[in-house]
């Protein structure tokens, strides 16, 4: 009854050229053929992972979270009637555009746009970067993770957790000047697969929706190859290069067209058996570097 991964996220945009260029470019991932008014980016056998809808602002739409079968799906969909979480169920051709074989939305308690789906749909022909990237690190971990805003933070945490089937990873507080004295909240949520967290919550806005997502590369060398390209494009960089704590990911941060930030990262933490794990309470986020600029 668990979700396993970060199926993909959706995104909307006035400027598909510069998702387009960024995507390609600096991320590295293959563009696929879609629609006039939307833009495919590939980083593996999935058609796609990411999905930037034309609109009139630059937001960040909804998460897909993918249960492993239908069965499990099923289960999940019967947790939420229970406890009296609605949803709307997608039609077959919405279903098809998003390449699962099922899938229904509805809103977490801090107000995200979800949709939980199943179906493991591959595309068939190989991934072939752009920029050279040989792989980027998903299979049955997902694309990677989401960081979402959660100003109703204790039933959020609940909801993940109770209904979604998420287990703690790590838990900080954030310190911010004229914020509360124990300080901001944020969790770090493993879904079923062994990626350290799937999803996390943390208890401040993000205006765009989302404060950032995350993909991973199978080098060191990738992940510094990105960061050059990145500055010679001249991209906010909202992080400089780091490695966390908590997950032990190598990584930077960019700011994205469509307002959040892309963590772009190597070597994360997996765990294979989750009950053998103790979550934590990290005290430092970061082991090294990680300086921030949220500028821009």
């Amino acid at each position: 009854m668990a979700i396993r991964s970060l199926a993909y996220i959706r995104v909307e945009s006035p400027d598909l050229d510069a998702w387009r260029s960024f995507g390609t470019d600096i991320v590295g991932a293959m563009l696929v053929p879609g629609g006039d008014d939307e833009v495919l980016l590939r980083v593996d056998d999935r058609p796609w992972r990411i999905r930037i809808e034309k609109g009139e602002t630059n937001r960040y739409i909804c998460a897909g979270l993918e249960y492993p079968s239908e069965a499990e799906f099923k289960d999940g969909l019967a947790k939420l009637d229970a406890a009296g979480i609605s949803y709307t169920e997608g039609s077959y051709a919405e279903a098809k555009a998003r390449h699962v074989n099922g899938f229904v939305t509805c809103k977490d308690p801090s107000g995200n746009l979800l949709e939980l789906v199943w179906g493991n749909i591959a595309d068939g022909t190989p991934f072939i970067s752009p920029q050279g990237i040989s792989r980027f690190v998903t299979g049955e971990m997902g694309m990677g993770h989401v960081v979402l805003p959660a100003t109703n933070f204790d039933a959020t945490y609940a909801f993940y957790t109770e209904l979604l089937g998420f287990g703690d990873s790590d838990e900080m507080r954030i310190h911010v000047p004229g914020g509360p004295e124990k300080g901001l909240g944020m969790k770090f949520l493993h879904a079923s697969g062994p990626r350290h967290h799937t999803v996390a919550i943390a208890e401040f806005p993000a205006p765009s929706g989302l404060i950032h997502t995350m993909l991973e590369v199978a080098t060191l060398d990738e992940v510094g190859l990105a960061l050059d390209r990145a500055l010679a494009a001249g991209t906010h960089l909202s992080s400089t290069l780091g490695k966390h704590t908590n997950d032990k990911m190598v990584s930077f941060y960019i700011r994205t067209p469509g307002g959040f930030d892309l963590e772009y990262g190597y070597g994360g933490m997996q765990t294979h058996d989750w009950s053998v794990v103790t979550p934590t309470t990290t005290i430092k986020e970061d082991l090294w570097g990680h300086k921030w600029d949220f500028g821009q």
